[in-house]
């Protein structure tokens, strides 16, 4: 069917509401327009779904909700009455038609049989993996698009474990949509007569407060949050999200006097008015909460993203200037304190282990060698490091401590499997108090850090490939490299070629061929032989490619120049 006729087969469809006939009735002369939204479906991987909200195939719309969570069903039915029975959870963030599309997720869920549970508002996205496993749900379903810009939403899916998807089950999810008719084949219950037949239960304050007395545990030394409490000041921003009151609760309870809320970002709302996007990558987001924090005298600032699943930090610099630290520096930062502080406390497992992604900083990896701690690399996503720390505790090989990738988010503890801005809030601020009482800022907390480990610096770019060409585009990109494996970089010779897709190793010098254990995902490294890792990788949720430069050496100055240098060459990538 061409995208014509499914454009056709929409306006015709009895589905679909006058006001969605009329939006796509305005485009009726816009082809290019149409062809976007109707070329094909959005893919659903193991992120789920991710995309605009408009009237289309490949947008974000009840329609494609209804047509997901039938698939979802159909796969959770196939694994018995008895799976059936454990029910759904249910979650939604701040985003435009959040509540809308979660309540549908529980119209189709109960038109299928399948009881929910659903909080009566907006929540964490680690609450919903908490309130699986709490509950023994057999899956999950969080409306959300995390960071991304106003005009998006998105559907993450979760199983028993409370992680997100393996790859498998979202295979599954993905072949049924495409064998299912995205209107004719929903069965579909009122979201009303499903509460009244008790297929949905309503989750509130009583599942907030066993989730805040899990990240409640993760505390390590109160008592120095208590010495510094009357003087020491922070500011939080939850960027209008849904960090805006279980993150001030958890830092009160841990004992936090001077917790000062940006009042304008308090606001929920999902078309983020007072920042460009709502990403704690982004300095530019903090804008006021600067602003608050000079006005106050904090020397911390924290926020955590609409959906409250990451974090970023500001400290204050050298020069009284506020900076943004890297998700790799936080972290280092959190990872080294965490070690620290459970060997304080007496507290640090025989067995400890932490966890990182192929493309977070080797720097975590030096942190664990130093201080007696093994360190494992995981694909992206926390779906990889969850299905790693249960291998790993199952097994008895090592109890994980710390889990964190480069894009801001943090795990710990073992009732969420997913990254949670909730418990690295609470955490981080801890940090801070320790280090304030011992008279630094996390910015010199890192100084200290570079000096005991050595230098690091790294640097991610996103090659944006936008359009219906970008997609082919990415992938001509990946099967060039693959075609022709770079054997130099910059000028620097290729000392390791690594491609994550089938588990290669190539020793450039000898040709000689080797085995990862890792294997399965589009990804490429090249192991330079000045010490520097190359990393490019496809997102899989954003029409882009990503590099990462992991850089080490003797200096600061030493690897800023390494990380230009590489980054230049990446850029050429992109023509």
């Amino acid at each position: 069917m061409s995208y014509r006729d499914t454009y056709e087969k929409w306006l015709s469809s009895p589905a679909l509401t006058e006001a969605e006939k009329a939006e796509l009735k305005a485009i009726a002369n816009d082809e290019k327009e149409i062809e976007s939204r109707f070329f094909a479906p959005l893919d659903f991987g193991t992120a789920g779904l991710r995309g605009t909200m408009c009237v289309g195939l490949h947008q974000m719309n009840v329609h494609v909700i209804r047509h997901a969570t039938q698939a979802f069903a159909e796969v959770i039915l196939a694994e018995g009455s008895e799976a059936v029975k454990k029910g759904v959870a249910v979650c939604h963030d701040c985003r435009n038609h959040g509540r809308e599309f979660a309540e549908e997720v529980c119209a189709v869920m109960a038109g299928n049989g399948i009881p929910t549970r659903i909080f009566d508002a907006l929540r964490p996205t680690p609450e919903v993996s908490f309130a699986i496993r709490e509950y023994g749900c057999i899956a999950g379903v969080n409306v959300t698009a995390s960071h991304n810009p106003k005009e998006y939403n998105g559907y993450k899916v979760y199983w028993a474990d409370g992680a997100q998807l393996p790859p498998h089950h979202a295979d599954a999810i993905a072949k049924k949509m495409g064998e299912l008719d995205i209107f004719d084949s929903i069965k579909r219950m009122d979201y009303a007569e499903a509460v009244k037949a008790g297929l949905v239960t309503i989750m509130g304050e009583e599942t907030d407060e066993k989730f805040l007395e899990n990240v409640m545990g993760q505390a390590t030394d109160k008592a120095v949050v208590a010495k510094v409490a009357d003087k020491f000041k922070m500011v939080y921003t939850p960027f209008h999200g849904t960090g805006h009151k279980l993150i001030p609760e958890a830092l009160k309870r841990l004992g936090m006097k001077h917790v000062i809320c940006v009042p304008e970002q308090m606001v929920l709302d999902g078309d983020f008015p007072t920042v460009a996007s709502p990403n704690p990558e982004n300095p530019e987001g903090f804008a006021l909460a600067v602003e608050l924090a000079n006005k106050e005298g904090a020397d911390f600032i924290l926020g955590s993203d609409p959906d409250a699943d990451r974090i970023g930090l500001m400290v204050r610099g050298k020069d009284g200037k506020f900076i943004v630290l890297t998700g790799n520096q936080t972290g280092v930062l959190l990872l080294d304190y965490v070690i620290g502080a459970k060997k304080r406390m007496g507290t640090l497992p025989q067995n400890a282990v932490a966890l990182k992604t192929i493309v977070t900083t080797e720097m975590a990896r030096k942190v664990c060698e130093v201080n007696g701690v093994k360190m494992f690399d995981t694909f992206t996503g926390f779906k990889f490091m969850a299905e790693k720390k249960n291998a790993l505790e199952e097994t008895g090989e090592g109890k994980v401590i710390f889990s964190y990738e480069e894009s801001y988010g943090y795990m710990l503890g073992d009732f969420v499997r997913d990254k949670d801005a909730v418990t690295a809030s609470l955490v981080a601020s801890e940090m801070a108090a320790w280090y304030y009482d011992r008279g630094m800022t996390l910015y010199d907390a890192l100084q200290e850090l570079y000096a005991k480990y050595g230098d690091y610096l790294e640097k991610t770019l996103n090659l944006v490939m936008p359009g219906l060409d970008g997609l082919q585009k990415m992938a001509q990109l990946m099967a060039d490299l693959r075609q022709t494996p770079p054997t130099e970089i910059a000028g620097v010779a290729v000392k390791e070629q690594k491609d994550y897709k089938d588990g290669s190793v190539v020793d450039v010098a000898t040709g000689k061929r080797g085995q990862m254990e890792l294997k399965g995902s589009n990804v490429l490294r090249y192991e330079l032989t000045d010490g520097t890792s190359l990393i490019v990788r496809p997102s899989g949720t954003e029409p882009k490619v990503k590099v990462y430069i992991l850089a080490s050496g003797a200096s600061k100055t030493e690897c800023a120049d390494k990380v230009a240098k590489y980054a230049a060459w990446a850029e050429t990538l992109k023509k």
